[in-house]
């Protein structure tokens, strides 16, 4: 018997934009299921989180640049509620390699960082297609990046990565209405352990040079990223292929937007 409530998965929801999302939904009543790569014990901590607030919890280990883990994913969330109404697409990963070292970018970066990015997230949504479809009132949200946009951020791989991302979303837009929504939230700068471990000693005088640089004067927390992956899964209802930015203004500093 499916579940009264309705039911989210969130892929790499350990930590960051994925723990804050996957608890805000269960502020929201939702049935979560959390998923994690590898952070067992920062995954359990989400967990915790959203049954406090309420929620159901399924805990499920999986690497989406696995397919077969992306449909175990979804079976054992359906097998548990019955049900499918929200994906958020939020595992990634990315290697930081400087733009100018081009030797550095090894074929096993670009596969790594496609394989999760990319493929990945096109496994979950494939897996996710006929338990999203049967909702009836379904959406997708995929975390993207301004390197995708302006072709900045952690490595060559990685701009591109998202890149296709973007340009994937409008493709699966097309394919999935009119019962599925898919959209694509933008971060620019997030302050998470991601990037404090990115940046090293250098992580506090970034963060200033970021607020510095930002029209609103503001570094975003993953709180903030989440709040709008929630209000694109839950509202905006006759939105779908869109790519949004969200990053305090630091994207007014690029030019190449007719991209997105």
């Amino acid at each position: 018997m499916a579940s009264d409530k309705n039911v989210a998965i969130v892929t790499g929801s350990a930590r960051g934009i994925g723990e804050s999302t996957a608890v805000m939904l269960a502020e929201r009543a939702f049935n979560i299921t959390v998923n994690y790569a590898s952070s067992a014990d920062e995954a359990k901590d989400t967990v915790a989180q959203c049954e406090a607030k309420g929620a159901e919890v399924l805990l499920v280990q999986g690497d989406i640049a696995s397919d077969v883990d992306c449909r175990r994913i979804v079976d054992e969330t359906t097998a548990k509620w019955g049900r499918l109404d929200v994906l958020i697409n939020n595992a990634g990963t990315t290697t930081y390699v400087n733009h100018m070292e081009l030797e550095k970018l090894t074929p096993e970066v670009w596969e790594r960082t496609f394989g999760v990015n990319v493929f990945g997230t096109f496994q979950m949504v494939r897996a996710a297609e006929k338990p999203l479809r049967a909702s009836g009132n379904s959406s997708i949200v995929n975390v993207g990046s301004i390197a995708g946009v302006a072709g900045i951020g952690s490595s060559i791989a990685y701009a591109a990565s998202k890149g296709a991302l973007n340009t994937m979303t409008l493709s699966l837009a097309r394919v999935l209405a009119p019962e599925v929504r898919i959209n694509t939230i933008c971060p620019g700068f997030v302050g998470t352990k991601w990037q404090r471990d990115g940046q090293g000693d250098g992580y506090d005088e970034y963060v200033k040079g970021v607020e510095a640089g930002t029209p609103q004067q503001h570094a975003c927390t993953a709180d903030d990223i989440a709040e709008s992956v929630v209000q694109m899964a839950l509202g905006h209802r006759y939105m779908t292929g869109e790519t949004i930015l969200v990053d305090a203004g630091s994207h007014l500093g690029f030019s190449p937007l007719v991209a997105r």
